[in-house]
């Protein structure tokens, strides 16, 4: 029997931790079941464990020489000299012990999304352990070892001969998803985030369009810094839904990190609460509407833990089982639970008040930029429409 959506977790996703001080920091996954759960929006029933995905699995998007040096850093016998060639040791991406089984775990997690989905016991699938869009094929970049998203359309292509649209909302580039498919025509990848002019890693730009026979395949949408909701939705819903009619997909993959928010510390955007329910819902839509609903999830990046990511990550799983309504009042237990060890103030709201941040002095000039940006990044596709006969 088909299931609506199922949820992916295992404890094992919690191995994936650099250092206390290190802002990637797992416990959001924990936050975010917990407030599922208080909410009574998650079953047992619809917990599918992650399971480790193999070498050969691995091997499809990274280059066995890496993975054996993951392997030998995951258990401390890789010199540091070795190390910095293949992006590990460094500040971003520190080593630590059973590093290659936790990076291992977070792509079989995704793995066995794509099966549930791809085989018809499941119409959506939500693995927030996944979504490490920067690995690349022989190095580690952005605090992202094995790319998970890149690893899993290799994966799709091989097992089930889909044409995989994958979509990023992170803040920050999804490059190693880019790169790895920008001479493939039967992978179409779209990026919404902030300008790498300020932020890491520094492209994303408008014509990185792709390669070869993968030209015309590759979109991005780099929005000013402080971008608020309006503008970063109309760039968001615009872009996805001529992409879909363009490339129209058998299967939607969406990259969901949470760092687009106010209040998140590596980034410089403005946007809150109210574009984590419409991305979503419109991801949902348009699934249902070119994929016969096939829709796999994945997280991504997110460092205010305790403030958004739960919010944000919980509004994906709602919105795929039809619970919204289960976002009406915030649980006073979840935040009573955890108020002391988060030294902030938590949310008492699924949404967020008009006032988290002073007005931003130039929002007419950066919502007139962005649309320009969109313009740009789309007429490739719009000058293909306006050359059909008959349109």
């Amino acid at each position: 029997m088909m299931k609506d959506a199922i949820f992916i977790y295992s404890d094992e996703l919690l191995g994936y931790r650099f250092n206390d001080q290190h802002p990637f920091n797992q416990t959001r996954l924990t936050l975010t079941i917990d407030l599922l759960k208080e909410v009574q929006a998650l079953h047992p029933q619809e917990i599918i464990p992650a399971r480790m995905a193999t070498d050969e699995e691995l091997f499809l998007n990274h280059d066995p020489n890496y993975v054996n040096a993951v392997k030998r850093a995951s258990a401390g016998q890789l010199p540091p000299e070795q190390a910095e060639g293949y992006g590990i040791g460094t500040e971003d991406t520190p080593m630590f012990d059973g590093m290659h089984e936790a990076s291992a775990y977070l792509v079989g997690g995704t793995l066995t999304a794509v099966d549930y989905v791809m085989t018809g016991k499941a119409r959506h699938a939500l693995h927030l352990g996944g979504g490490l869009h920067h690995g690349f094929k022989g190095k580690a970049s952005g605090f992202c070892i094995y790319n998970d998203s890149a690893v899993a359309i290799r994966y799709l292509q091989e097992k089930y001969h889909a044409r995989v649209l994958y979509v990023d909302t992170d803040a920050h580039h999804g490059d190693g998803v880019q790169w790895s498919f920008y001479d493939d025509p039967d992978v179409c990848t779209l990026s919404i985030h902030e300008t790498g002019r300020y932020l890491f890693p520094g492209t994303g730009n408008i014509n990185e369009r792709g390669h070869g026979k993968g030209y015309g395949f590759s979109f991005n949408i780099p929005l000013d810094a402080f971008t608020e909701d309006e503008s970063w939705l109309e760039a968001y819903e615009t872009s996805f839904r001529e992409v879909v009619e363009f490339f129209k997909p058998d299967v939607i993959l969406t990259q969901n990190g949470a760092d687009a928010h106010y209040y998140d510390p590596l980034t410089h955007l403005s946007a809150t609460m109210n574009i984590y329910k419409e991305i979503p819902r419109i991801a949902h839509e348009l699934a249902e509407k070119y994929c016969d609903g096939k829709w796999i999830a994945v997280g991504g990046g997110g460092y205010d833990i305790w403030r958004v990511v739960p919010r944000a990550w919980s509004l994906i799983w709602l919105e795929m089982t039809g619970r919204m309504n289960a976002a009406g009042t915030f649980p006073e237990a979840w935040v009573n639970r955890w108020k002391s060890k988060a030294g902030i103030p938590l949310p008492t709201e699924w949404t967020d008040t008009p006032d988290i941040y002073p007005a931003i002095p130039r929002k007419g000039e950066i919502t007139e930029k962005n649309r320009h940006t969109l313009e740009k990044a789309l007429y490739p596709i719009r000058q293909q429409l306006r050359q059909k006969p008959g349109s």
